[in-house]
């Protein structure tokens, strides 16, 4: 099996530009020495079309990237970026184009996928598949993400959605762009700031890592704003956070606390509270939810979402269900890759598009069924209501 960085260097004569061999039809012997050293050295040389409805350029996919699609070990080798990031310039070279042909832009994010999804399920995610999403996620940052790429890309958000919830800004203390289990966990009062119930052996991309000198910035908050455009992309992050939700709040006491953060006292000795990660974790997540529908209302008013019925229309029709929390407590760890893909509780009830109802809705059901004391789950609802009120009304990329 070849290494992934020599498969994206690698097709045959059909990806060939003409452009020398044109200068060479009077000269038959010649031009037949040239086609046949191009077949024996097999460059990759991508070939740019004209697109047939607006006749602008538009670049084809290389043969060798489109396998990697079918080829997951293959994928994930190509678009590891290495732990110094020096591949990550291979990476980003694969993986942009600003206008694919045809389905170009969808084997793209199938390429993306691919890369950085588990095996299987119930399998954790491999330092490699880690530094894989955290090269796909820098390399689109900046860039315009390609039409039909955005559901493929969005998927790599929904499979690493409890790293990419914890992110907050570029940082240099984030040492590497994905870490191992040994590396993300807890330390002796139960913390870890990759976050809570965390599955053993995985290991996690940290989207806050940079490097002094460098320009690569991987951040998953700017890149859901250009996914949120397209309505399946939409439907999956939106899926992802719900099923998120339901997944932390079925891991916590009925104090609403996590079971494993024993914080120890403050210096007068009155304890610490055990609640403070769980209330910031929650705060993080209902600021996605937010800020999609941020993204949303700024786009019908833009104009980048022209019919705002049809595209809601569409998101439903993409979205898999509702997702209720269990009503006792969970002392399961799955996988990230899980996560996002759990089963869904039943059908969607109310406007999908009133994310504060539809969080509300299996809080108040968690809270009922656990028992959460009155307090405890009026302060979650108070959190939450201003987390998204803030999200939705000041968040702009």
């Amino acid at each position: 099996m070849h290494d992934g960085g020599t498969q994206e260097n690698s097709t045959g004569t059909d990806e060939q530009s003409t452009r020398p061999l044109a200068r060479l039809r009077q000269h038959w012997l010649l031009t037949s020495a040239v086609a046949l050293a191009l077949l024996a050295t097999a460059t990759a040389v991508p070939i740019v079309l004209a697109d047939s409805v607006e006749d602008a350029p538009c670049q084809e996919i290389p043969a060798s990237t489109r396998a990697l699609a079918k080829n997951p070990a293959a994928a994930t080798r190509a678009l590891d970026p290495g732990d110094d990031l020096s591949r990550y310039d291979a990476v980003r070279e694969l993986l942009i184009h600003e206008n694919p042909c045809g389905d170009g832009g969808e084997v793209l994010g199938q390429v993306a996928f691919a890369a950085t999804r588990a095996t299987a399920k119930g399998k954790p995610h491999t330092l490699a598949q880690a530094r894989a999403a955290y090269a796909v996620v820098a390399a689109f940052d900046d860039d315009t993400v390609p039409s039909g790429a955005a559901p493929g890309v969005a998927r790599v958000l929904a499979e690493y959605v409890v790293d990419a919830n914890r992110f907050l800004s570029p940082s240099r203390d984030a040492y590497s762009p994905a870490v191992d289990a040994v590396g993300a966990a807890a330390d002796d009062t139960g913390w870890t700031t990759y976050g809570r119930f965390l599955a053993p052996h995985e290991a996690h991309a940290d989207f806050e890592h940079t490097q002094p000198y460098s320009d690569v910035r991987a951040d998953p908050e700017a890149l859901v704003g250009e996914l949120a455009k397209d309505p399946e992309a939409f439907a999956i992050l939106y899926d992802a956070e719900r099923a998120y939700f339901a997944y932390y709040l079925e891991r916590l006491t009925s104090a609403g606390a996590d079971p494993a953060y024993r914080p120890g006292k403050e210096k007068d000795g009155s304890p610490k509270s055990t609640t403070t990660w769980a209330d910031v974790d929650l705060e993080h997540l209902t600021d996605r939810i937010g800020s999609l529908m941020n993204h949303r209302a700024r786009y019908a008013r833009d104009g980048t979402i022209p019919d705002l019925a049809a595209f809601d229309k569409a998101v439903r029709q993409h979205t898999r269900g509702a997702y209720q929390a269990a009503p006792r407590q969970v002392s399961s760890r799955p996988v990230m890759g899980d996560i996002a893909e759990r089963p869904v509780s039943g059908p969607l009830s109310g406007d999908l598009s009133d994310g504060r109802h539809q969080l509300f809705t299996v809080l108040d059901a968690w809270a009922k069924a656990r028992q959460v004391p009155t307090e405890r789950a009026t302060q979650l609802r108070q959190l939450m209501d201003d987390r998204y009120v803030r999200a939705l009304w000041l968040t702009s990329y």
